[in-house]
């Protein structure tokens, strides 16, 4: 029912797919398109099931509050705890899935600066980086039972109704929009339907395993994304959170999420054929705003 999650049940019901949602608020299960199977558990789901295909992308978010080690541990738990019951489920299943497309983070790689990192760079050590190998780890047990594994480094998400996008729109509405720090971090982006789309786009490609970039080819800067929001928008862009403010204030969680940033290419998605709809920041924000 999530942001990502929500967009994926429809597109794949309207494409005549049969869709199996795990809900764990109900209240929120009635926004999903029907028709649709809704489980609470994956323990209700019998050996004999037939399932093609598993997406998990369920996990707290990282972003909402600043991480405590009460919310580290809620973050991590959320993941892991989750990816260990799909491995399970694979495990007992008589009838395997052909993939397990699994969630993770351009947060993999830590804080490079302004190098460019394709999925065969190394990483930096940070709690980002830690979540996220953590939760790469988890998913690849599942090559046991002979199943593919697509774990998607997925970078800031673009869409309509959710995301950060939502949390950068009220200043700038006011006026009061601006640059993060000093504007030099890289943004790595992905518009919400091209994340959809490049799910589907893995799934049906057998060739395609391991870790996969799932962000624009065209990253920006903090600034230059400021730009253009404040562009769209017919807003000013002319103020600057300082650097030093948020440090003190958000501890790593600034500086891993806000003020250090990530030059991510899409090298396997490009080199397997997938096109995206949005490579630029312009086109992606005409599409939602």
């Amino acid at each position: 029912t999530g942001f990502i999650g929500s967009r994926l049940v429809a597109s794949l019901t309207a494409a005549g797919h049969q869709v199996i949602a795990l809900v764990r608020n109900s209240a929120k299960a009635e926004m999903l398109p029907l028709p649709i199977t809704l489980i609470t558990s994956l323990d209700q789901l019998p050996v004999e099931s037939r399932i093609d295909a598993i997406v998990n992308l369920a996990g707290e978010p990282i972003g909402n509050a600043l991480w405590t080690e009460a919310k580290r541990r809620t973050i991590l738990d959320s993941r892991l705890n989750t990816t260990g019951e799909v491995i399970r489920l694979i495990a007992r299943l008589e009838r395997k899935p052909a993939v397990l497309v699994s969630g993770s983070a351009i947060g993999w790689y830590g804080l490079w600066q302004d190098q460019v990192l394709t999925e065969s760079a190394k990483s930096h050590a940070c709690f980002s980086h830690e979540l996220c190998d953590a939760w790469e780890n988890a998913a690849r047990p599942a090559e046991d039972h002979g199943v593919r594994v697509v774990c998607l480094r997925i970078g800031l998400v673009l869409g309509t109704d959710g995301g950060f996008i939502t949390r950068m729109l009220t200043p700038f509405e006011f006026g009061l929009g601006g640059t993060i720090g000093s504007g030099r971090q890289w943004m790595s982006w992905i518009e919400r339907d091209d994340l959809i789309r490049l799910i589907a786009h893995v799934i049906a490609r057998p060739e395609i395993s391991g870790p996969v970039n799932a962000t624009a080819p065209i990253p920006v800067t903090n600034l230059k994304f400021t730009e253009e929001l404040g562009r769209r928008l017919h807003r000013p862009a002319i103020f600057r959170i300082p650097d030093a403010l948020l440090r003190r204030v958000g501890g790593d969680f600034a500086k891993e999420l806000l003020l250090g940033g990530q030059r991510v290419l899409p090298n396997k998605a490009l080199s397997n054929g997938f096109v995206f709809r949005h490579e630029t920041l312009r086109s992606a924000f005409d599409a939602i705003l």
